[in-house]
């Protein structure tokens, strides 16, 4: 690999949701930059998101599992690997409750085989090297009618996708203070915007609208979570890593807390509106089902210490948020349609194999 390159950084997770918003943004914002892309391309990876990217001179693809000891070492050696963002993860609470072990496989063991063969590629010189640890604000469990997650906010994960993350953060701090590797961690609120799987909720809305499926909402929908653009969240892991503090934690919110029911409201409304449908139509479609195992009544962030160190603050707000996701997936009928019904998965073999 070329030593005219400036950094050699490795994205897990990059073909995902929030880890394809990243690699855009770094391969476009950084040509000095050689970006890794490694991803597993289980259900959730979609290299169809990388389609603008896939040809540029400073990016490149790589398909194996976090969990290959052996297959890291060579990666790392390979490509000179100097930096990691870490967002590979299984991550939706409703399949780590279907099937825990998964979660613990990728998100613990994934995560500690990913820390070892950073520490045993840098050996040692940890100069201009950094490991980043992408996580949630799920591990610190669940808030009552007031308050903010901040960074010293004790752990109390209650589901087997939480579990896991606090598992994996409790790793990459373990790793720094035993062994001194450079770690950095954020966690962040609920992602939303182009490119979700359609398990989530915003994603899910919108395609069921589409459908005139009807919109499950669970509970009586009180449940109150903190939604983030993703690419006010991508933009924040670029200053993280570039300016934040080895050793340190950083929370990541979009000050946009919402009912999950007034959150679905809301984008029926916005979905009426884009399909000029009479006002009301969407919410016709709420159906109140069974609450989820042990749901969180309530997150929030407090992004304040990131705002002092850093500068940074959410800039698009949840309406704003909305209507733009609606758009996106109304205009991106063909990538909806390709997921859904699996067509996505062949994309590797189409356009890597044989590369």
């Amino acid at each position: 690999m070329s030593s005219n390159y400036k950094r050699h950084l490795l994205i897990t997770g990059g073909a995902g949701f929030i880890g394809s918003h990243l690699v855009q943004l770094l391969v476009k914002k950084y040509p000095d930059y050689h970006i890794v892309n490694l991803d597993k391309l289980t259900y959730a990876g979609n290299l169809e998101n990388l389609k603008g990217i896939e040809d540029a001179p400073n990016y490149t693809f790589v398909r194996g599992d976090i969990q290959d000891a052996d297959f890291l070492q060579k990666l790392f050696s390979d490509y000179h690997i100097d930096g990691v963002i870490h967002l590979a993860a299984e991550s939706h609470v409703d399949r780590s409750i279907e099937s825990p072990i998964a979660f613990i496989e990728t998100n613990v063991v994934g995560t500690a085989q990913l820390l070892n063969a950073a520490r045993q590629a840098w050996a040692g010189d940890w100069d201009g090297k950094l490991f980043y640890h992408v996580s949630t604000d799920e591990v610190y469990g669940s808030l009552g009618a007031t308050g903010f997650f901040t960074e010293t906010t004790a752990y109390d994960p209650r589901s087997p996708y939480s579990a896991s993350k606090a598992a994996s953060d409790h790793l990459v701090r373990a790793y720094h203070h035993t062994f001194g590797l450079p770690v950095v961690l954020s966690n962040c609120s609920n992602n939303y915007g182009p490119y979700q799987f359609p398990e989530k909720l915003i994603p899910l809305m919108i395609n069921n609208i589409r459908h005139s499926k009807p919109l499950p909402v669970y509970g009586d929908g009180s449940n109150i979570r903190d939604w983030l653009w993703v690419g006010d969240h991508v933009e924040a892991i670029d200053q993280i890593f570039h300016g934040g503090r080895t050793g340190e934690t950083y929370n990541i919110g979009g000050h946009n807390e919402r009912k999950n029911l007034e959150l679905v409201e809301g984008l029926c409304d916005v979905m009426d509106d884009l399909l000029d449908q009479p006002a009301g139509t969407s919410r016709k479609l709420i159906t109140f089902v069974k609450d989820r195992p042990g749901h969180d009544q309530r997150y929030a962030i407090d992004a304040s210490k990131l705002n002092a160190e850093l500068g940074w603050e959410p800039t698009v707000s949840v309406e704003e948020g909305l209507a733009k996701t609606a758009a996106w997936y109304l205009e991106q009928t063909d990538w909806l349609e390709h997921v859904t019904s699996g067509a996505y998965q062949e994309y590797y073999e189409k356009h890597y194999d044989g590369r």
